[in-house]
């Protein structure tokens, strides 16, 4: 393995839980999130992401916080375990800042992933893997 790889495959471990998997149970927020940027193998860092929940009955978007993605590509504490509540959550991400920052064009000037949270006890992880041209998301562990 070249040593350009190495970091790399470390890298996508982590992401994915293999065996070099650092220990998730640090971090004590119900929600997590950690962004992967595949054009390069590495954390996506220094992401600017916003986190908000739909309102009954309004149905209108209620910003909860505004981060940025740390050196590893995660954005812990996103939430408090008194904030997490049943209902229907956004992630969105700005990938346009991201991509320009780093002198590259690209498709998504954003990414924004809904879900919903149905029972306040469990923990989610929504990870993205992201690159200039494309984007994939799912329930994490």
């Amino acid at each position: 393995m070249s040593s350009r790889t190495a970091p790399r495959l470390m890298t996508l471990q982590r992401h994915l839980g293999g065996p070099q998997a650092g220990n998730m149970a640090t971090e004590s927020s119900p929600l997590t999130t950690h962004v992967l940027d595949t054009a390069s193998g590495l954390p996506a860092q220094g992401l600017c992401l916003r986190l908000c929940r739909l309102e009954a009955p309004s149905q209108q978007w209620m910003e909860l916080r505004t981060s940025y993605t740390n050196l590893d590509g995660r954005c812990p504490g996103l939430l408090t375990q008194s904030q997490m509540k049943p209902g229907t959550y956004k992630l969105s991400f700005d990938t346009e800042r991201y991509w320009k920052e780093r002198g590259q064009e690209s498709f998504y000037p954003y990414v924004e992933v809904v879900f919903t949270i149905t029972k306040e006890t469990q923990k989610f992880h929504v990870p993205l893997l992201l690159s200039p041209w494309s984007y994939t998301t799912y329930r994490g562990s």
